[in-house]
């Protein structure tokens, strides 16, 4: 039997670990010392070194690479170079190296995963600290930042803001002698607004079937959200999902906490404070403005510097007094004389280029199935809520394209022949659902921060992270092209004169497939850029002239936004792992003081409107606050663990790429069957596909499936997906079916069935024609 002194003890790497003495110093005998030192040398003398770094998902496992000997190339550049000169010439071959990395990328990268990388990025900010002091103090007075994070030191305020729509502070229980000094700037708002009830949100026996609607007017605390869901601080989105959905009683029936919750409750009612002493308001008399001393002077080169700490763009002037209207009044949800607010309108926006396909036909469907429209009531029934509108905007054409004068009945026209489009015009929808026709120089003219100068700048009218696409003359969108009768059907009626014909398009017939004429992206090879880019400032465009949420067309909803809407500032969410936006979700207040300074900083920006630029802009003026970064679990719950992220404790489902959801894969193609609509990332207000717009959500049945109201539309869809079988042969059998269901298909298949009366909608509602 062997002695345990021979034993060899193995790293969990696959290495052999070095034998240790009680102390966990490593043991050398004097051969062994000598042969280190000889094997450092020939190390050194290496043009390559040996690294080893981990393989994500194989925890085990290492992977062994060969990378460039530092010592050895340092030791090279400067025998030959000298001191001074070989380290310097060192790095620029360095960094000429990197930026031709870039360019190659850049240059031969497919389009749909081309993205500008900005080293050492140059300052955006073209407004000063009192601009951004308005911008701040017009956003609280209007009730747009109901939150207790802090306000930017750099912003300079002199004394807290009163805040409406934050209740009074507790009194502090620290004698007022013994407290800290108030520091030289202000980061903090003085609540000044009504009580929060907080809600204790769940179905009653015996209704524990479906999770009950949120209450009409209640609130979402994303300052609770942002404590469970932060990425930032270590949170994990499959525990995220747990606090989201149940605080909002979407565990009906199926709740398995048996401890105390109180802390994820974050759906709040508010209360006026009419003939009510709050006990926990401040006594404090004086007012807090004569309490805090003013800020310190700011010096720069002797003189005083209102802007000292800023870094102004380059090659930029101050932009002068930003104009803003007078701020809005907040007003309680139970204040309101009607249901609807007409200062924060329920809209949600939808950009689309090009034929209507299966993508934004979901993305209605979940509308519906989701969102409290009232279709569950049948005719003299009144709704007392505020029903959300879905405004689907489309641009008919490229983006490049001059419109043609006969676009809206030619929109219309294709609407109604088109299968996927055709329901949706159905009376029973007329009220929530409603198509617009885009108009690039009408909705940019609208904008009064850029009308009288875009443009100046239609040359980067399509400007994508500081890249530029070139567009010729005769394909720009100019004003004398236009047709000033061209407008949006006010009413979205049904009833468009069906004589209207398309319009001739002339013999010669453009190359689809060339980047200036795409209409969609049909695969990942031939990506819409140009549409994309455009959405990237439509979406900015929609919600500061109308109000609303804008919602990326690769979009499902998965319960109802309520509460949501009752949150009256603005927001995005995060880029996966990066500080960043992504505005595949959107939400700004028309007409706000945020928006017109992004219009006016993206003005003198080249009009760039990517996420990551837009991201800049609130950066470097330090109005991130003003657009709350959301975390990601709330609208893309897959994207950290498609990015290797929290693969060791996933959300469910479990995606490890964006296709898994169009093509579960086998280990787990049991779940979505199983587990069904309440089984995908339940807790979610929405799921972001990202983009995948030429693949199908159901292979098997790629036509809608609605029912015999609209059976002309199946049968014609039905025969374009399968042209080889005659209409009149058309049969279901369920051999014909793939034997596991993906997540896509199931999902459309449960909100078809919805619409064809055979089962209710999310909150058990049962839809009424």
């Amino acid at each position: 039997m062997a002695s345990s002194n021979y034993f060899t003890p193995q790293r969990p790497n696959g290495y052999t670990d070095k034998g240790r003495l009680t102390n966990t110093l490593p043991t050398y005998s004097s051969s062994s010392a000598v042969h280190e030192k000889m094997h450092r040398h020939s190390r050194s003398m290496s043009w390559t070194v040996p690294v080893s770094v981990p393989i994500p998902g194989v925890r085990s496992r290492r992977l062994r690479l060969f990378m460039p000997n530092p010592s050895r190339v340092h030791q090279i550049t400067v025998s030959r170079f000298g001191r001074r000169r070989g380290p310097l010439l060192l790095c620029v071959v360095l960094i000429a190296c990197i930026f031709t990395l870039c360019s190659f990328a850049r240059r031969f990268g497919t389009e749909e995963k081309q993205w500008t990388t900005n080293f050492g990025e140059s300052s955006t900010l073209v407004f000063g600290r009192e601009d951004l002091q308005r911008i701040w103090n017009w956003e609280i007075e209007s009730g747009h930042y109901p939150s207790n994070a802090k306000i930017p030191e750099q912003i300079g305020l002199s004394a807290p803001p009163l805040n409406p729509a934050l209740p009074p502070r507790k009194v502090p229980t620290i004698p007022s002698r013994f407290r800290p000094p108030p520091g030289p700037v202000a980061t903090t708002t003085r609540g000044d607004g009504p009580r929060r009830v907080y809600l204790d949100v769940q179905s009653q026996p015996p209704n524990l079937a479906y999770p009950p609607r949120p209450v009409p007017g209640s609130v979402a605390d994303l300052d609770i959200i942002m404590e469970n869901c932060d990425f930032s601080q270590g949170k994990y989105v499959r525990d995220c999902l747990e606090v989201l959905r149940v605080g909002a009683g979407l565990d009906n029936g199926k709740r398995l906490r048996r401890g105390d919750v109180d802390d994820w409750k974050y759906i709040y009612m508010e209360q006026e404070r009419e003939n009510f002493t709050d006990p926990y308001a401040d006594p404090l008399p004086i007012p807090i403005a004569n309490v805090l001393p003013p800020p310190r002077p700011l010096v720069s080169g002797g003189e005083t510097d209102p802007n000292a700490g800023l870094r102004k763009k380059i090659g930029a002037d101050w932009e002068s007094q930003l104009p803003l209207r007078a701020p809005l009044q907040h007003t309680p949800y139970s204040s309101l004389p009607t249901p609807c607010d007409p200062e924060n309108p329920r809209l949600f926006h939808m950009f689309w280029t090009g034929p209507f396909t299966d993508k934004p036909y979901l993305a209605l469907l979940s509308f519906l199935f989701t969102q409290n429209v009232g279709l569950h009531l049948k005719d003299g029934e009144f709704l007392d809520v505020c029903r959300p509108e879905f405004w689907m905007w489309i641009n008919p054409g490229p983006a490049a394209s001059v419109p043609n004068p006969s676009a809206l009945s030619d929109m219309y026209e294709g609407l109604k022949t088109n299968p996927w489009a055709a329901p949706f015009l159905h009376p029973r929808f007329k009220d929530v659902i409603k198509f617009k026709l885009w108009n690039t120089t009408d909705q940019l003219d609208g904008i009064p921060e850029l009308k009288d100068e875009w443009r100046e700048l239609k040359e980067t009218l399509f400007n994508s992270g500081g890249h530029i696409i070139n567009v010729p003359p005769e394909k720009q969108q100019s004003k004398s092209a236009e047709v000033s009768t061209i407008a949006e059907d006010p009413t979205n009626s049904t009833d468009v004169d069906a004589s209207a014909k398309p319009s001739s398009t002339g013999d010669n017939k453009p190359d689809e497939d060339d980047m200036l004429n795409r209409t969609g992206s049909k695969s990942s090879s031939s990506y819409d850029r140009l549409s994309v880019i455009l959405s990237d400032m439509a979406r900015f465009v929609l919600c500061h002239r109308f109000g609303g949420i804008y919602l990326d067309a690769d979009t499902i909803f998965l319960r109802d936004w309520e509460e949501l809407w009752g949150w009256k500032g603005a927001f995005a969410y995060r880029w996966s792992r990066l500080e960043k936006y992504n505005t595949a979700v959107l939400r700004m207040n028309k007409n706000s003081a945020l928006g017109s300074f992004l219009f006016r900083t993206a003005l003198k920006n080249g009009l760039d409107f990517h996420p990551m630029t837009v991201s800049r802009y609130t950066k470097d003026s330090h109005l991130e606050g003003l657009l709350l970064r959301l975390p990601d679990a709330l609208f893309d719950s897959a994207w950290l663990n498609t990015e290797y992220y929290q693969r060791e404790r996933p959300p469910q489902p479990f995606f490890q790429e964006f296709s898994d959801f169009f093509d579960t894969p086998t280990q787990s193609s049991a779940a979505p069957q199983a587990l069904g609509f309440e089984g995908f990332f339940l807790g979610a207000y929405s799921y972001h596909f990202h983009n995948f717009w030429w693949k199908p959500f159901d292979a098997s049945r790629n036509w809608p499936d609605l029912g015999p109201r609209f059976s002309a539309g199946e049968r014609a869809a039905r025969a374009a997906a399968e042209p080889d079988t005659d209409p009149d042969d058309f049969t279901d059998h369920v051999a014909d079916d793939k034997r596991d269901l993906d997540w896509a298909t199931v999902l459309k298949r449960t909100f078809e069935a919805y619409i064809r009366g055979e089962r209710p909608n999310m909150y058990g509602e049962w839809l009424q024609w």
